[in-house]
């Protein structure tokens, strides 16, 4: 049975004070061992988070790794310096680090390696932009996403895969449970055929302008094994009914 993960993504926001959410939301959830509850604040507060966040069942992770193990890259950070606050967890391939960074399908698989060598859980993004959709080209642009992203030693213990669309994220626009649906079978039925039993077990998570109000119909697709969540995650208010719709799925 696959650990349900939701994961929250604060992005470029959130100073030493934005902790206290932490707490809060460790107050408003009932954890259990069916969900994960992750937050990635930006950078600068992985330390802190990490040592707010012990003995409240929530992890934390970084929003991005360098696929190096070190080097001259100036504002760059390491996947070994993400362990050492902490943090056990990372993003990579996000559409906002594709599109503004242009970060291809082989850096994003470079960066997962580094995670897994430094034993961090990539959560390695994916996604259309809306014009793919229209065109039809959804499912042929993921798989290749995929396949390109994705290091050949994957496993379910060191990687997630999320979908998020390009067109849904933070414009609250979400795409129908039918084309979850649709987009989520075909991306189980990818990870099988290529890692046999490590891709059934592999968790797929749904991203893509997540709210309270949504977030219950989203998990009802069985191959939704989470979500991460954009600007709903900053607040405990927000994101803790969100883990509890994802708890009750």
């Amino acid at each position: 049975m696959r650990r349900k993960l939701a994961a929250g993504n604060w992005k470029m926001n959130g100073l030493a004070a934005s902790l206290k959410e932490l707490a809060a939301l460790a107050q408003a959830i009932t954890a259990d061992d069916q969900t994960g509850i992750l937050i990635c604040p930006p950078a600068p507060l992985l330390y802190r988070a990490s040592e707010a966040a012990k003995g409240t069942g929530i992890s934390i992770g970084a929003q991005d790794c360098h696929g190096d193990a070190d080097g001259a890259y100036t504002g760059d950070i390491s996947a070994a310096m993400i362990a050492d606050t902490g943090a056990t967890h990372v993003i990579v391939g996000h559409s906002e680090r594709r599109e503004a960074h242009h970060e291809d399908d082989a850096e994003v698989r470079g960066k997962a390696r580094a995670a897994h060598a430094c034993d961090l859980t990539a959560i390695i993004c994916i996604g259309e932009t809306e014009a793919e959709r229209e065109a039809g080209n959804t499912l042929d642009i993921l798989a290749g996403q995929l396949a390109g992203s994705c290091p050949d030693n994957a496993t379910a213990a060191n990687t997630v895969i999320a979908y998020e669309p390009i067109w849904a994220i933070g414009t609250g626009r979400v795409p129908t449970l039918e084309q979850i649906v649709e987009v989520h079978d075909h991306l189980r039925a990818k990870l099988i055929a290529r890692f046999g039993d490590e891709g059934h077990a592999m968790r797929l998570l749904y991203g893509g302008s997540v709210k309270p109000d949504n977030a219950a119909t989203i998990f009802k697709a069985d191959n939704v094994d989470g979500a991460l969540v954009g600007g709903a995650s900053l607040k405990a208010t927000d994101f803790a009914p969100i883990i509890t719709a994802l708890q009750a799925s």
